[in-house]
């Protein structure tokens, strides 16, 4: 990866590059950064950069001196161009992920009042804010850029575990560290990171991070997928009797070989443990397990080796009771049991507030998914918790197939951000 980054300070730049991990990974070619002068390709004696602004207000950087020197470049492909500027999109930590997938980064620092608007518009490809508030020119928020990047150019770090337990890359903060010595004004390191057990310090790690995010940034959990801070495995239930048909009387519906196939792909992209189908019909057992023994199997294992994948999460049963008994067994722990519903419920709580409690609580979630016209009440009843229907934010209309709800129920839960 080459960064370019356009300055008026270049010994400014220079001088952070050439310091600590950064400087490693430049001087080791993992990473090619150049530094070009603004002041290069300014024009007259005094190698003009800047003027007053038109109408009123102080000096920004002129338009042509830039573009000269965004022109000089080098560069196979066309660069892609970034701007700090307290109007710009706030950079977080998947915003950095995809600069650092860019074959070619420029960083134009601005200064004073920003830069000539007519420059922005004709050669900016994003514009990048460090947080609510004004800097005096560019180059700080351009070495916090680079530096950010550069972390997850191949190399740059030295241990790639120190990358990936950074707080935000893996969706939750960082968890709390301590070196030597042990013991530092009558304060101790936790006992469980001096035992040398390798699992419990792990087990440990996971939830001093899960209890930092929650209590200082709850707001960030909305986008972690939320499967590798559980200790237990999380469950999907697709309930066939008891539901209700389209006049609210309990009912059973037939298994369809289209859902079995997308909720068990579905289950084993999330890492759902295992996909409970319930139908006290035995000829329905009987179909399900002929067409998941096709794919596990039969032909269809060694025709498609992905699907016989999906099917393994699935498990056939009788009753809702006897599922929730299977699981609990499982788990050793009763499962946090989640109901899903179409339409309005008392007391139902948003998917946030339910992953959250999922985190704080390290529950075994399951989650209840009705077919017909939605889950019976006596279904209802044994959940835990209700979540509030998925809307589209349109009309109000709300009428999406089983498999729908359920990949879009996985994804808020369990999707890698």
């Amino acid at each position: 990866m080459k960064i370019s980054i356009i300055t008026a300070f270049p010994e400014l730049m220079r001088s952070y590059l050439a310091a600590s991990v950064l400087g490693r990974g430049i001087a080791a070619g993992k990473l090619d950064v150049e530094v070009i002068d603004t002041r290069d390709f300014a024009e007259g004696d005094y190698r003009q950069i800047d003027d007053y602004c038109y109408g009123s207000g102080g000096m920004m950087l002129m338009a042509e001196p830039l573009a000269k020197a965004l022109a000089s470049v080098s560069a196979e492909t066309k660069p892609y161009v970034v701007y700090p500027s307290p109007q710009g999109t706030h950079l977080y930590q998947e915003l950095v992920e995809d600069l650092s997938r860019k074959e070619n980064l420029v960083i134009i620092c601005g200064h004073y009042e920003g830069v000539d608007e007519r420059f922005t518009q004709k050669y900016v490809d994003a514009e990048i804010s460090l947080g609510d508030f004004v800097l005096t020119g560019g180059e700080m928020p351009a070495m916090a850029i680079v530096d950010a990047v550069s972390r997850l150019i191949p190399g740059v770090v030295g241990k790639n575990s120190s990358v990936t337990e950074d707080s935000f890359y893996s969706g939750m903060l960082d968890t709390p560290h301590y070196t030597r010595p042990a013991e530092w004004r009558g304060e101790r390191v936790p006992e469980v990171l001096t035992n040398g057990d390798a699992k419990a310090i792990d087990r440990w790690r996971r939830r001093r991070s899960v209890e930092r995010t929650l209590d200082r940034r709850p707001d960030v959990a909305a986008r972690a997928g939320i499967m590798p801070w559980l200790s237990g495995g999380a469950y999907v239930m697709e309930v066939h009797y008891p539901v209700l048909d389209k006049h609210g009387e309990k009912s059973s519906t037939a298994i369809t070989g289209m859902d079995l196939h997308d909720i068990a792909r579905a289950c084993r992209t999330y890492g759902i443990k295992k996909y409970l189908l319930v139908t006290p019909l035995a000829q329905q057992r009987e179909m399900a397990k002929r067409i998941a023994g096709h794919w596990t199997s039969g032909w269809g294992a060694e025709y498609n080796p992905d699907r016989k994948e999906a099917f393994s999460t699935l498990k056939i049963f009788a009753s809702v009771q006897k599922a929730l008994g299977w699981l609990s067994e499982r788990e050793k722990k009763e499962p946090f049991k989640i109901a899903t519903t179409a339409k309005r419920h008392a007391g139902a709580q948003h998917w946030l507030t339910l992953k959250r409690e999922i985190l704080r609580r390290d529950h075994s979630p399951v989650f209840l998914f009705g077919t017909g016209w939605g889950l019976h009440d006596e279904v209802m009843e044994m959940a835990d918790a209700v979540m509030t229907p998925i809307t589209g934010g349109c009309d109000g209309w709300n009428h999406l197939s089983v498999r729908s709800a359920v990949s879009i129920t996985l994804d808020r839960f369990f999707g890698w951000r």
